[in-house]
């Protein structure tokens, strides 16, 4: 019997596409989704994600921002202001919160200012809420964003960012933060919680059915952030920490875009942290990734995700393609600010 490794390409063998020049490995073989110029696109995620959606910016692809105001007040750097969406569990919930599917206990957390914060996106608001109204209200227009992005969105790519999360054992909400970090939730019932793979996996499969749901044609890219973990609350080293969480989300991701055609996966990960770069893309502290690690994941992702001819895009309802305008006026904030990362408040 012939040796049936003979005749393989070159990418399935370590020492011809691994073990050579860093700049030349390329571990993209095809790419399963291709953004069209005027494609909508929506990025969801963790801090890593603004970096897809500086580069669609920048090379001029539609990216798709549904709510739209001041750059102070943080609009503009995501499509809706949701924040960063660290957990598949949060991803979900922001989905069934926007369809009233899910209405979460807690209302409104507390800072040491006494300005009220929304405790599902926290930081957006920086001066917080002075009442409990002028927050439902923002909230209120905030989620209709949620469902305009979730309903008109060509393309919806969602970066896959921590396994660990803080959870309402009341009702099971999760928070992008702890209580304590940036405000008081007021009472004891929220707790910890360390998502395995066996969740995440049933909540994505589960936000992909839903999102269909609204918007069957979509076509939705998967990418696990290559930014270790700021810390842990399990009670071993974040180092252990950062490895079982990147690895039970680069699990997730395979098991969900191998058995779904419409979903593809971006090896952003992989790029970043697999030995041909030995760290050369991390900063001093090991954890920032540099803007050369940046460029090449971007580069990487241009060359295969982005088509280079426009196809007509999707006609919309007047309403929706007025919002859809509206939304493009406020597009570039989001190349004019720094990233945002809910997660560093845990070290400040």
């Amino acid at each position: 019997m012939p040796n049936p490794y003979t005749g393989r390409p070159d990418f399935s063998f370590w020492k011809r596409s691994v073990a050579i020049d860093a700049a030349d490995v390329d571990p993209v073989v095809s790419a399963k989704i291709t953004i069209a110029q005027q494609d909508r696109v929506a990025t969801a995620g963790s801090c890593f994600a603004q970096h897809i959606s500086r580069t669609l910016i920048r090379q001029g692809f539609n990216y798709l921002v549904t709510e739209t105001g001041p750059e102070a007040r943080g609009y503009g750097v995501f499509p809706a202001r949701f924040g960063n969406i660290y957990s598949v569990r949060q991803l979900l919930q922001l989905f069934r919160r926007a369809y009233a599917i899910f209405e979460p206990r807690d209302e409104a957390w507390t800072r040491p200012d006494g300005a009220l914060v929304d405790p599902f996106r926290p930081q957006v608001e920086p001066d917080g809420f002075a009442t409990i109204d002028a927050l439902r209200a923002d909230r209120e227009t905030h989620l209709a964003a949620v469902r305009l992005m979730f309903e008109t969105c060509d393309v919806f790519i969602f970066t896959l960012g921590l396994t660990e999360a803080w959870r309402s054992t009341a009702d099971g909400a999760v928070f992008p933060l702890a209580p304590g970090v940036v405000a008081e939730a007021g009472h004891a019932d929220v707790a910890f919680h360390n998502f395995d793979v066996a969740e995440m996996t049933a909540d994505l499969r589960a936000f992909i059915a839903d999102l269909r749901i609204v918007n069957p044609a979509v076509g939705i890219i998967l990418t696990v952030s290559p930014v270790p973990l700021i810390a842990t609350y399990e009670d071993r080293h974040v180092l252990v920490s950062t490895a079982y969480s990147k690895a039970a989300l680069r699990v997730v991701a395979e098991e969900v875009s191998r058995q779904d055609p419409g979903v593809a996966y971006f090896p952003s990960y992989e790029i970043i942290t697999g030995a041909h770069a030995g760290n050369s893309f991390y900063e001093p502290g090991l954890r920032e990734v540099t803007p050369l690690g940046v460029e090449t994941v971007m580069a990487l992702f241009s060359r295969h995700c982005l088509a280079s001819e426009a196809r007509p895009a999707r006609v919309l309802a007047p309403s929706v393609a007025s919002a859809a305008r509206t939304a493009s006026d406020e597009r570039d904030l989001v190349a004019l600010q720094a990233i945002v990362c809910d997660e560093e408040a845990i070290v400040r």
